[in-house]
């Protein structure tokens, strides 16, 4: 491995560079694990709350909502004040966020604590990647992006085991807490500082937002994080409830099928690291994921295999999708209009993602509960298709690799 594969001009070594990148990706799972944490503690929070479906759905739809309106904003906030800076203050926020749900009286405090850890989320998930940026160039800078992209499966699949050791709610979030606290000391001492840009002016950061907005690049990763996350969570949002139908598992079974599933993510994005180093095209990665995707969705949603395979194909819809979070991601900085606004393009990308895990449980959800399991692979595979239709839109923005 090269020095030149490194951004060394405070003479930092390669080993140090990875220690920080693995400072920062940790920070994304710890970030991950406070979106999982409400998902498979619901029977907890029920039981001791009260809480009705509709009360755990909003505690979790929080942090996506904020990812969808806030993105470019806090890119331009972390490209003002430093990307390891707001990257600490995330991980603090969070750990604060979460000692606040620990002690909530009631429902009310409970999600205001969420929206403080959505906050959190939002500024760990936006920083880490234009943290990378400034760490890591040259042949490494996909397999650095990759790892980071690994941050939601991993941390999702983390919060669906830890779960199986906790009886009370309450002590799953300070553990979580804990955890947001540890990746803060690790950032603190792992990530080299990077350096303040302009004075922040609402000015600015609207002409940010226009600039943005204006390109090409941006936009259309942004679009195609959308279709993605619509297509991934329209299906592994309903996971469990598919797995018990179909194989007729417990809850605490298809939680630990449903951890399986989800972490075969990190086998396309770390997958997709390695084929970006090795010369393949971007937008062919991705087209080609969201044909898979497509292929492989309409047989989950529509035919009736033995337990088993429906499972394994849930597998290999998440292995093959993970392609594309990692190459969206890794790409971001690559297209943004000049080298200040990589943060915000990373924001308007993560917009991008929200947006689709807002929009795919609710639109899927609605379609099985009226038309049956069968309708969410039509909606799944037209999604899917647009996804193909827009990589190769961006195989026209002059962008090397796209």
């Amino acid at each position: 491995m090269s020095h030149k594969d490194f951004a060394s001009a405070d003479g930092v070594t390669p080993r140090q560079r990875w220690g920080a990148v693995l400072a920062i990706v940790g920070a994304g799972i710890v970030a991950a694990l406070q979106v999982g944490k409400v998902i498979i503690a619901a029977p907890l929070l029920r039981k001791d709350l009260g809480l009705d479906l509709a009360a755990i759905g909003t505690l979790t739809a929080v942090f996506s909502i904020l990812g969808t309106v806030g993105g470019i904003a806090a890119g331009g906030v972390i490209a003002r004040f430093g990307a390891r800076r707001m990257l600490m203050l995330g991980l603090l926020t969070t750990a604060v966020g979460t000692v606040i749900g620990v002690l909530a009286p009631g429902y009310g405090v409970l999600l205001a604590s969420r929206v403080v850890e959505g906050l959190g989320f939002l500024m760990i998930t936006v920083a880490g990647p234009a943290a990378l940026q400034r760490i890591v160039t040259g042949n490494r800078r996909d397999l650095a992006f990759a790892l980071w992209s690994c941050y939601m499966p991993a941390g999702m699949a983390i919060a669906m085991l830890a779960s199986q050791a906790f009886a009370d709610w309450h002590a799953y979030w300070w553990c979580a807490g804990g955890a947001a606290a540890s990746a803060l000391v690790a950032v603190l001492l792992q990530a080299p500082a990077t350096p303040r840009g302009a004075d922040l002016s609402w000015r600015g950061l609207r002409q940010d937002t226009v600039d943005t907005l204006g390109a090409a690049g941006p936009v259309l990763l942004a679009l195609s994080f959308t279709l993605y996350s619509l297509m991934f969570f329209a299906l592994f949002a309903f996971l469990p409830v598919l797995l018990m139908e179909r194989l007729g598992l417990t809850l605490a079974q298809a939680g630990l099928y449903s951890a399986i599933a989800t972490a075969a993510n990190m086998i396309g994005n770390l997958g997709a690291g390695v084929l970006l180093a090795r010369g393949w095209r971007r937008s062919t990665l991705i087209a080609c994921a969201s044909a898979v995707m497509v292929c492989v969705a309409l047989v989950i949603f529509g035919a009736a295999l033995p337990a088993m395979s429906t499972f394994l194909l849930c597998v290999l819809f998440s292995a093959v999708g993970g392609l594309i979070p990692s190459t969206l991601l890794g790409t971001a900085p690559l297209v943004a209009p000049r080298p200040a606004l990589a943060a915000a393009s990373v924001g308007l990308v993560m917009q991008g993602s929200g947006l689709g895990q807002v929009i795919g449980p609710v639109l899927v959800g609605g379609a099985i509960d009226r038309h049956g399991w069968t309708v969410g692979s039509f909606i799944v595979a037209s999604v899917g298709i647009a996804g193909v239709v827009v990589a190769w839109r961006l195989r026209r923005v002059r962008t090397a690799s796209l």
